[in-house]
């Protein structure tokens, strides 16, 4: 897989499955350029790559004037952009009765339209024949029990991405989804903090284990590639068989 001198953008690149995926394209010689709404996080993550390929933006995409900032900073960079990994992300998890509406604005601010708008302004940054990625989760398809809300955005977001795909076609833009099972992250170690809680989710995989993100960056590579060149409109599946798996 060749990325050398692509450019990449990732919002929420700073921990987990963005930053394993920005130092998976630094390491392929991609120029990257990571997000997130905190700068510290941001300057630990920039001296953790240590590369001069890459840059940071603070920009929380929950919001359009957050959004703007990254926009600005593409523009100003003079640089279409080859991939476009829409990551940013969070999670509260509670029962119907008990979910608040603050639980529900911040989950679709971030995870749809977080997403939505920055697809939008992006859009006239992306180079013809780009590949533009969205990170869903199995349980975008999935009932468990006290995750109505980020389900319905997890769903919301891959009906987004499989309308995009075929609305920006015409450019050979390619636009797919990552739906990762659990994966180690430090933001799955917030929501699932114990380890009783941790090692169910972990059985809950055919695989026996938590996945690790460096595996969902693998995965998020291969469908930025060439190899993956006549994939779009897709959900892959990097769940550990955690969909699929039926207990014994």
């Amino acid at each position: 897989m060749n990325f050398k001198n692509k450019n990449v953008v990732i919002t929420g690149g700073s921990t987990g499955i963005g930053f394993a995926t920005a130092k998976a394209f630094i390491e392929k010689e991609a120029n990257v350029t990571i997000t997130s709404r905190n700068a510290e996080n941001l300057q630990q993550a920039a001296a953790k790559i240590n590369s001069s390929n890459l840059q940071t933006v603070v920009s929380d995409t929950s919001y359009i004037p957050g959004i703007d900032v990254l926009e600005k900073a593409v523009a100003a960079s003079g640089k279409k952009i080859d991939v476009l990994f829409l990551n940013a992300g969070i999670a509260v998890f509670a029962s119907i009765a008990e979910a608040t509406e603050a639980d529900f604005d911040a989950q679709f601010n971030t995870n749809v339209k977080g997403f939505f708008f920055t697809l939008q302004k992006l859009m006239p940054h992306l180079a013809d024949g780009a590949t533009v990625l969205f990170t869903s989760s199995t349980v975008a398809t999935a009932s468990n029990l006290g995750t109505s809300i980020y389900s319905a955005t997890k769903g919301a977001v891959n009906k987004i991405a499989q309308i995009a795909a075929n609305e920006l076609a015409e450019r050979k833009i390619r636009v797919n989804i990552i739906s990762p099972g659990p994966i180690k992250t430090e933001g799955f170690d917030k929501v699932v903090a114990t380890d009783d809680a941790q090692n169910y989710m972990a059985s809950a995989t055919a695989l026996q284990r938590l996945g690790d993100p460096s595996e969902i960056a693998k995965t998020v590579l291969f469908l930025a590639s060439d190899e993956a060149s006549f994939i779009t409109g897709t959900e892959l599946l990097a769940d550990g068989g955690y969909t699929n798996y039926a207990r014994r």
